[in-house]
Order: C-alpha cells, then sequence, then structure tokens
C-alpha cells in the first residue's frame, strides 16, 4: 500500500499565492508606454504650446532659466570636482594643520582661504559640503562658503572690468563680503546649533580604487546639487518673469528703497558672481552703494543657492541662515558703502 506525503505547510505570508491573472499585467504602464502617450499628447497640443511658448512672459521666461543654468553649471562642476578631490585624495588631517586649531581664528582664516576657489555660489556648496565631512569647523566651512564666490581673483577682475571708473567698488566689495562671511561664521560659533546642521550625505566608496571613488563621488555630487540648482533657476526664471520694469525706476528714487530693491533682485535674478558686476554696472539709475549691496548679497543669498544649501545641508538650516546672512549682508554693504563709495 502505497503512502502519499502531506505537503509541507507554509507560512501565511498575506499575500494571495494565485497568480495575477494576465490581462492584469498587460494593463500596466511602463516607461516606454508613458513617453509614447507623452510624444502622441504633444504632438495633438503643438499648436497651443507654440503659442504659450511664442509668449513674451514665457520666452523672458526661457531666457532667465537658461541663463542662469548656463552661467552656474560649468562652475558647479568645478566645485563637484574639487569636493571629490578633497574627500578623495585629501588626508583629513591636512585641514587640521592648515587651519588654526582655535575655532575662532579657523573662521577669518578660512574666508580669506575662499580667494582660491576661482568659481560662483554653486561651486562653493560642494566644497563647504566637504569641509564639514572632513571634520572641519562648521563656523569656518561656512566663512569659506559665503567668502569664496564674492573674492576670488576672477570675480574681484570682472568687477574691475565692470566699473572701470570707480576702482573703489573693487575694494569695497572685497571689504564687505570677507566681514559677512567671517561674521557669520562667529555668528554660527557663538549661537549655532549643531543639530540644525546636517552633516552632508555622501555614498560609500569603499573597496574601490580612488579613481573609482572620485568618479562615483562626482556622479553622486553632479545629480545631487545639480537638482537643486535647477529648482533654483526655475524659481528665479518664474519671478523675473513676473516682476514689472518700472519698479526699478520708481525704487531707484528713494536711497532705503533702492538698497532693499537690488538686494530683493540679487536674491530673485540668482545670477553666477562672474557675471553679477556687469549686470549691477548696468544699473546706472542706481547709486553705487546700492549696487554694491547687490554685489555682496547676490552670491551669499539666492533662489537657487538657498536650494541648494537647503539639498546639502538641510533645511532647518537654509531657514536660519539665509535671513540672517541676507540681513547682515545689507547692513555691512550700507556701512562699507558710505564709508569707502
Amino acid at each position: 500500500m502505497s503512502v502519499t506525503k502531506a505537503p509541507p505547510p507554509t507560512r501565511d505570508t498575506g499575500e494571495d499565492p494565485r497568480p495575477a491573472p494576465p490581462d492584469a499585467a498587460e494593463r500596466r504602464l511602463n516607461s516606454p508606454l508613458v513617453l509614447t502617450l507623452l510624444m502622441l499628447l504633444v504632438v495633438l497640443l503643438q499648436g497651443p504650446i507654440r503659442g504659450a511658448l511664442g509668449a513674451p512672459v514665457m520666452q523672458s521666461w526661457m531666457t532667465v532659466f537658461v541663463a542662469v543654468l548656463v552661467q552656474a553649471l560649468p562652475f558647479l562642476v568645478l566645485g563637484v570636482l574639487l569636493s571629490a578631490a578633497i574627500a578623495v585624495f585629501v588626508p583629513p588631517s591636512f585641514f587640521a594643520r592648515a587651519l588654526p586649531s582655535n575655532p575662532v581664528l579657523a573662521v577669518p582664516v578660512a574666508g580669506a582661504a575662499g580667494v582660491v576657489l576661482p568659481g560662483c555660489e554653486c561651486a562653493s556648496v560642494p566644497v563647504a559640503g566637504a569641509l564639514v565631512r572632513r571634520g572641519v569647523t562648521p563656523a569656518a566651512a561656512l566663512a569659506f562658503l559665503l567668502s569664496a564666490p564674492a573674492i576670488n581673483p576672477i570675480v574681484l577682475t570682472a568687477t574691475a572690468v565692470a566699473f572701470p571708473r570707480d576702482p573703489e567698488m573693487v575694494v569695497a566689495r572685497l571689504v564687505a563680503s570677507l566681514l559677512v562671511a567671517c561674521a557669520m561664521g562667529w555668528l554660527w560659533l557663538r549661537l549655532g546649533r549643531t543639530d540644525l546642521l546636517k552633516e552632508p550625505a555622501r555614498h560609500s566608496y569603499e573597496g574601490q580604487g580612488k579613481g573609482a571613488a572620485f568618479w562615483g563621488s562626482v556622479r553622486h555630487d553632479v545629480m545631487h546639487a545639480g537638482g537643486f540648482l535647477v529648482v533654483g533657476a526655475m524659481a528665479a526664471a518664474t519671478l523675473k518673469a513676473v516682476v514689472p520694469q518700472t519698479w526699478l525706476r520708481t525704487a531707484a528714487e528713494n536711497p532705503v528703497i533702492a538698497v532693499l530693491a537690488l538686494a530683493a533682485l540679487a536674491v530673485v535674478l540668482s545670477i553666477c558672481s562672474e557675471a553679477d558686476a556687469f549686470v549691477a554696472a548696468s544699473l546706472t539709475q542706481f547709486s553705487l552703494t546700492a549696487r554694491l549691496t547687490f554685489l555682496v548679497v547676490g552670491p551669499m543669498i539666492d533662489l537657487k543657492l538657498f536650494a541648494m544649501q537647503t539639498g546639502t545641508f538641510g533645511r532647518a538650516f537654509a531657514l536660519r541662515f539665509a535671513p540672517a546672512t541676507l540681513a547682515l549682508a545689507i547692513v555691512v554693504s550700507v556701512l562699507t558703502g558710505l564709508v569707502m563709495l
């Protein structure tokens, strides 16, 4: 007599063991299907889309959006490359030797070191993140973040070219930007909370060679910081397209409003620090002090920089650091302008 063995018991995982009906799998949307449907929709609506893109507002939006990306992307890549080089090739002990052990003294040294990075604010954010990951005191890294876009040789040379009849603008920009950077570093050292500053994330490349780790770090940072750059550029283009130009002419008639208007304009336009001097030079209806405010505020806090700071250091940090930087930059630039211009 044969004995039939009972099947082994199975655990109840809460899932339906029955296979999905064939028609259910066929109804699932996949990427090629979505892309095909999207292309078909664009073809069907090409008339309204062409009309919308031809509107003056959309043309202005596209011009600002593309201009911000074209200006910023090369320097973002430069900063990412430098950040990856710091993370992979520079030993942590280097920073302990390069900066004073006293955090109060490390802030101005790091601020003055911003002169060695020939890039804009897009480049300084990933570099500052790498410094924090390498154990540099956050106050010194933040001083470097604020000073590097405004006092490096390329920016100062561009300022001298843009203001050939006002050479004092170069010195005023250097002094005001360095003062703000050091003051914000010391302010963070005194009042900053460590729980607000998220340590910049980094993918682990342990077990790989230095070359593989370098390019892996570059790919990660380009995708991460580049996404926030696009978001900031879109916001800057949107605000620029809806602000009437007549507001600038009206604001220039009042010295206080002129300073605040150009500070707001610097935040909204999000122009790279290598190009902002030429924009400031074209605003001839405004005083030199107001234009100095534009040059000091822009490299330290604008829409794309705020988005990148949020992605790198966390939203809680950016929501406190950005307004404080903006207020201090306005005050210091006005005082510097009254003394030097």
